[in-house]
């Protein structure tokens, strides 16, 4: 059942229920995650994608199918080999003899929610098929653009452990992604309830099966969106959000800071944090909580920083706790 409220002008408290309504959804079978997916909810409420690492086995396709299946949004998933190529994601014209003429046979990024799965096993060639999608929701094929669903989003997964056969995302195709967030191993009563509730499942369990049922509507959600878009950004916050951003880009520890995307980002995700905590204003604390998923893969060590062995997430904790925050 979705979800019910009229379609129209949505108050902030309607979008934390529809948040608390997903979340609940999602904890059916995800155990734990909670943070990752309030990070996806965010993600979703300011129209960006997220960018997922962790080993392997912590739930990340799983968790991006629930995530979509509580939305109610059409699902397509991309397993990312070496031989992809750009027409196997977007589609192409294809001749057809009978009446001679081109038909569009569309890939499978057009769906509401992409799940990349493992993103970084294809060549950059393939990956730059997506830069398009990202950024402007359309897919130019032929010379003629053509639109995604409103609610496109990318969900990537990547595993930081393998180094062979993997080809390192490039800066651009990173910049694309609103978040960057590391899955961690379940702690250890996360792991029992895991064990207990699993063991006897062969395979990837259907969310489906699991009593996933779609609790919000698309028109809700982009009513939604639009709620979060009339959250108060005040000019001492939004200042404070370019002094952060500035900041990365005059640290003698990185050799690349954050581009002023960055900053645009990290605002509408301020704002989206807001309005799923029931407020009509940004906190500084929404952007501190936020900075490290924004920046952490738009910034590069420097190569003393790194000879340290320095962590890009301390830096980023260390420019926020130096930059003077609006009271």
């Amino acid at each position: 059942m979705t979800a019910s409220f009229n379609p129209g002008p949505v108050s902030l408290g309607q979008v934390a229920d529809l948040a608390a309504a997903i979340r609940g959804e999602i904890a059916k079978a995800v155990v734990g995650q909670a943070e990752i997916v309030d990070h996806l909810l965010i993600a979703l409420m300011a129209r960006g994608h997220v960018l997922l690492e962790g080993p392997p086995g912590t739930a990340k396709t799983f968790l991006a199918q629930c995530f979509a299946a509580s939305l109610g949004l059409d699902f397509g998933r991309i397993q990312f080999t070496p031989d992809l190529m750009p027409g196997d994601i977007l589609g192409s014209n294809l001749f057809n003899f009978q009446t001679s003429t081109f038909t569009l046979t569309r890939g499978p990024i057009f769906r509401d929610l992409l799940l990349a799965d493992e993103i970084n096993r294809t060549p950059p060639k393939t990956q730059a098929a997506l830069l398009e999608a990202m950024q402007e929701r359309q897919v130019t094929l032929d010379g003629t653009p053509h639109a995604l669903p409103p609610h496109f989003m990318v969900v990537a997964t990547q595993n930081p452990i393998e180094s062979q056969g993997v080809y390192p995302l490039p800066e651009a195709q990173l910049d694309r992604f609103l978040f960057k967030l590391m899955v961690p191993y379940p702690s250890l009563e996360d792991e029992r309830a895991i064990v207990e509730r699993y063991a006897r499942n062969q395979g990837l369990p259907d969310p489906r099966e699991l009593g996933i049922a779609a609790v919000v509507a698309p028109e809700q959600l982009a009513a939604a969106a639009e709620a979060v878009a009339q959250v108060t950004l005040a000019a001492p916050v939004a200042d404070y959000v370019v002094r952060l951003v500035r900041a990365t880009r005059e640290s003698n520890d990185l050799s690349l800071g954050a581009s002023p995307r960055a900053a645009v980002l990290l605002a509408g995700a301020a704002r989206a944090r807001a309005a799923l905590d029931g407020r009509d204003y940004v906190l500084p604390d929404d952007v501190k909580a936020l900075a490290t998923g924004v920046l952490r893969h738009r910034l590069a060590l420097s190569p003393s920083a790194e000879i340290e062995g320095r962590q890009v997430e301390d830096l980023v904790a260390g420019l926020v706790a130096a930059t003077e925050a609006p009271r």
